[in-house]
């Protein structure tokens, strides 16, 4: 394929992923579900086609998306709902694994356990983005997007694991329980530390992080770094960037600058962006090649193979699920000691020992969609094994990952949101908005302490500052308190509309709206040059950016 052809691919695809965006916003339906129906639509049309490869996957697209979700995840979040994590991103998937494999030994003609373990690893792994689109559209409890996403971060290490250990055993002598465990626990180890050791270094050079560009440039090539480093000890790559995500997030608010920090998290989103619309597109386009591979195999072991594939992806996660609930209240605590917690984590904590009611429960059960890591990890099975005989059931396995994935993407993706609906499962935004304010309006207050600390100092240059800033404060602080005062007063779980508040909105709106077109006037005049005009444009875009998301 010619560099003009692939630059053809790349901008057709960016186009569809925009497209299939806006399409999204419009009709509630996630994007993740609608991109790979577009790609298989492309896929049966006559021309070329873009196949996936796994190692591509594997080590330019899934590092940086698991850091990015991991940068975005709350550490304390996941460490307070960590049995529940824990219990799906690590035992589920063991157990899912294990099941469809037995399964296809049992029921599949000619199939292995080895070869069924594998394919169960590339199905376990739920792939989040899809839920988590929906679940935060249509105002999800916070808690179940903690646990959703939680989940996706530490099951992608654990499935991709297990595959490696069910893949030495399929092209090698055989399924061994005690090597698999050995090989699985130093795996989850090394790429535990791995990541530790990242996180460390990456905070070590946060004087160099002041700088934006410098910032940026550190956390791009970080999750590469963390995954090249863990798999050339041979331990957990996946692993190791989400370890060093989790980490690095959790001491994000410590270190750059609150410049670096904007870009950054800009740049994340648009790679986010633009990697997840890719992935979602090929997904569909894989279908001629899979479906090509299933010549030799009779109708009765196909859908055999499906059944069990398919059957255990979607009805042992909810027993799973259930199961759990009926386990003893203390099982039901956090992983770890409350003896260093204030006494406002405790509250938090004991909050978390409650099991999930049954409408959470039923939820969680449909955010199992599989995804590209899936696809990514069966299509790295190796062609043939040490023997040089073909790869048992390669093209059967293949199909069934994409089976899977099809049914929970499309299928789960595309009903996710109406069941969120049905269920009656919304995010407090009222009491949202209370700890928000109550925040600010504490922040507030201790920046007006250490004004009056400096005063006391006595400096008259700094004591005239202080007077100006300070009653930039107060006002601040009574716009927050008035908030506070209307969300106590307010029965409804909604944010009340305030009219005054509302109306100073829009009146600062209008003012950067003014400044805006008289900055662009002096600069069409001649008498601002652009280098300035950006420069100016940028201080009043970080003054709109601090005011609440509205409809012009």
């Amino acid at each position: 394929m010619s560099v003009e052809t692939i630059l053809i691919f790349v901008l057709a695809a960016v186009a569809v992923v925009v497209l299939v965006r806006w399409v999204a916003e419009r009709t509630s339906l996630p994007a993740a579900a609608l991109l790979p129906i577009v790609g298989i639509v492309y896929a049966v049309l006559p021309g070329p086609n873009i196949s996936l490869d796994p190692k591509i996957i594997l080590t330019f697209v899934i590092p940086p998306l698991l850091y990015s979700a991991a940068l975005d995840s709350s550490l304390l979040a996941i460490r307070r709902n960590l049995r529940i994590v824990v219990s799906l991103s690590v035992v589920l998937v063991l157990i899912t694994a294990l099941v469809i494999g037995i399964g296809f030994q049992w029921f599949v003609a000619g199939a292995t356990l080895a070869a069924g373990i594998a394919v169960g690893a590339a199905i376990a792994p739920p792939d989040p983005v899809a839920a988590l689109g929906v679940g935060r559209k249509v105002g999800l409890p916070p808690r179940l997007l903690t646990i959703i996403q939680g989940e996706g971060l530490l099951n992608d290490a654990t499935a991709l694991t297990i595959l490696s250990v069910a893949v030495a055993a399929a092209v090698g002598d055989g399924f061994s329980w005690g090597s698999a465990i050995g090989k699985f626990a130093l795996a989850a180890a090394g790429g535990v530390l791995v990541g530790v050791v990242v996180a460390y270094v990456v905070r070590l050079l946060r004087k160099l992080r002041d700088d934006p560009l410098t910032a940026n440039a550190i956390s791009l090539v970080t999750p590469f770094g963390a995954y090249l480093a863990a798999e050339e000890l041979h331990v957990s790559g996946v692993l190791a960037v989400v370890v060093a995500g989790l980490i690095i997030g959790h001491y994000a608010p410590l270190t750059g600058s609150g410049a670096s920090r904007l870009q950054t998290t800009a740049v994340w989103r648009l790679v986010d962006f633009l990697l997840e619309g890719f992935v979602f597109l090929l997904i569909g386009q894989q279908l001629p090649r899979v479906v090509r591979g299933l010549e030799d195999y009779e109708l009765s072991t196909i859908l055999a193979a499906v059944s069990i594939s398919v059957g255990v992806a979607l009805l042992l996660r909810p027993v799973w699920l259930i199961l759990t609930q009926f386990l003893p209240r203390s099982l039901h605590t956090r992983l770890i000691s409350d003896d260093t917690d204030t006494d406002e984590q405790r509250v938090v904590a004991q909050r978390h020992r409650i099991g999930l009611p049954g409408r959470e429960v039923v939820a969680l059960s449909w955010a199992g969609t599989r995804g590209v890591i899936s696809l990514a990890a069966i299509f790295a099975l190796p062609l043939t094994t040490d023997s040089g005989a073909p790869f048992p059931d390669r093209d059967l396995l293949l199909f069934c990952t994409f089976v899977v994935v099809l049914v929970t993407l499309v299928g789960q993706g595309l009903t996710f949101a109406p069941l969120v609906r049905a269920l009656g499962l919304r995010a407090n935004r009222s009491d949202q908005a209370m700890l928000r304010n109550e925040a600010r309006s504490a922040s507030v207050e201790a920046a007006l302490e250490r004004l009056s600390e400096v005063a006391a100092e006595g400096d008259p240059e700094e004591v005239r500052a202080i007077e100006a800033t300070r009653g930039q404060l107060k006002a601040r602080l009574a716009r927050y308190q008035g908030r506070i005062d209307l969300l106590r007063e307010s029965d409804s779980e909604d944010v009340p509309v305030s009219p005054g508040y509302e109306a100073g909105l829009r009146v600062r709106r209008a003012a950067i709206d003014a400044q805006r077109e008289e900055l662009l006037r002096w600069r069409d005049a001649g008498r601002l040059p652009d280098e300035g005009l950006r420069v100016l444009q940028r201080e009043l875009d970080h003054e709109e950016r601090l005011l609440p998301d509205r409809p012009r």
